[in-house]
């Protein structure tokens, strides 16, 4: 039987025709998409890159890292937005 060896694939081709940099500081490898190298933009997409929120906006909110629905809040947040709100208002209305 023959035997089959397999190849390493390379890392990503660097985008900027190689002159610009990772973003992210002390890394000096080449740019490959939002401004980050083939590491930092996978560490990105998994929301684990430090100083940077993953691939969509977390709520505003401290220490609520949920997706963002509307007004910059997470579903949780944005509803008990909208109770205190219709609450102030109902209260508004009669004075």
């Amino acid at each position: 039987m023959a035997e089959t060896t397999k190849t390493k694939k390379a890392a990503p081709r660097a985008k900027g025709g190689g002159t610009k940099t990772c973003t992210v500081a002390g890394c000096k490898r080449a740019y490959r998409a939002k401004g980050l190298c083939f590491f930092h933009y996978k560490q990105f997409r998994r929301g684990e890159l430090e100083g940077r929120p993953g691939r969509y906006d977390t709520c505003s909110k401290p220490d609520c890292k949920k997706k963002v629905v509307e007004h910059g809040l997470c579903q949780d947040h944005f509803e008990a937005w909208k109770k205190s709100r219709k609450k102030n208002q109902a209260a508004a209305a009669p004075a």
